[in-house]
């Protein structure tokens, strides 16, 4: 079992990192194994709708530009994947949205590729806004026929400086649970 998490922040060791890695201390616990992967600082391009990935049928996306061809593979050989993103005016961070809709229409003009994986988001925010953040990332999963794994709260954080976050127990509390539901989830999955 395998997961793949990005992580949206600019920050490499922002409160995104922090509740990522409460997540991943709890899938790693219960044997499942995780990647990693900090996409906060790429320049990822967006979206540009000229639907190659429609036309070649290839699992792939034509801009070449950047790693989102990389990540693609990463998702399609993992089991489940984890999407973090900071709270930017009440919505996901640029990288996280150009992510988001690349991979996204590669997974859907390509049979639903990413059909029956397990998605979750985690979400950091200074006060107000993340809610929308987490429906944003979980309307990804949806549309793209995967199962979403919550938790005992919605999956947020709230920290404003870098590391706050886990002055928050109810949200690192939260993160734990959620690492617990998304290996339970797998190991039913896999049997």
């Amino acid at each position: 079992m395998k997961v793949v998490l990005f992580n949206g922040s600019p920050r490499k060791k922002g409160n995104t990192f922090h509740a990522l890695q409460a997540v991943i201390a709890e899938l790693i616990s219960n044997g499942v194994e995780c990647e990693y992967i900090w996409i906060g600082k790429e320049k990822i391009q967006g979206c540009i709708a000229c639907y190659q990935c429609a036309k070649n049928k290839d699992k792939k996306c034509s801009i070449t530009t950047d790693s989102i061809n990389t990540y693609l593979e990463k998702v399609l050989k993992a089991d489940g994947i984890i999407i973090g993103s900071p709270t930017y005016f009440a919505n996901v961070s640029s990288p996280v949205k150009a992510f988001i809709d690349r991979v996204g229409l590669v997974s859907k003009v390509n049979g639903d590729i990413f059909k029956h994986k397990v998605g979750a988001a985690v979400v950091a925010v200074r006060r107000q806004g993340a809610t929308n953040v987490f429906s944003s990332i979980n309307f990804f999963f949806l549309i793209n026929q995967m199962f979403v794994v919550g938790s005992s709260y919605w999956n947020l954080g709230i920290g404003s400086d870098p590391g706050d976050i886990k002055k928050d127990k109810e949200g690192m509390q939260t993160f734990k649970n959620l690492g617990k539901n998304i290996s339970l989830l797998l190991q039913k999955l896999n049997n």
